[in-house]
């Protein structure tokens, strides 16, 4: 099993995420040009977190993704989902 490293962590790590208030999660809100932009970026990072075995919590409306990470058979935040924001702040470039 992964361990948890906690959400204020993660977001030390990283730009623009915050802790979810109540759980160990993180969470951030990517805005695009357009919808197109959008599924592009939800597409590409659902290819990656495929391969990691390792799935966000996320809901898109048209131009907007409204992500939250964190390892559920850890119960919060772990280095997978650290990973993971990278990998989305990258590809939402």
């Amino acid at each position: 099993m992964t361990k948890a490293i906690g959400a204020q962590a993660a977001v030390a790590q990283l730009t623009g995420w915050t802790a979810t208030p109540g759980r160990d999660a993180i969470a951030k809100t990517y805005k695009f040009a357009d919808f197109n932009a959008a599924f592009a970026f939800m597409t590409r990072v659902a290819l990656k977190a495929d391969m990691m075995d390792h799935h966000p919590e996320w809901s898109n409306v048209y131009n907007k993704v409204e992500v939250v990470l964190t390892t559920h058979d850890a119960n919060g935040v772990t280095a997978k989902d650290v990973e993971l924001a990278k990998f989305m702040d990258e590809a939402a470039g």
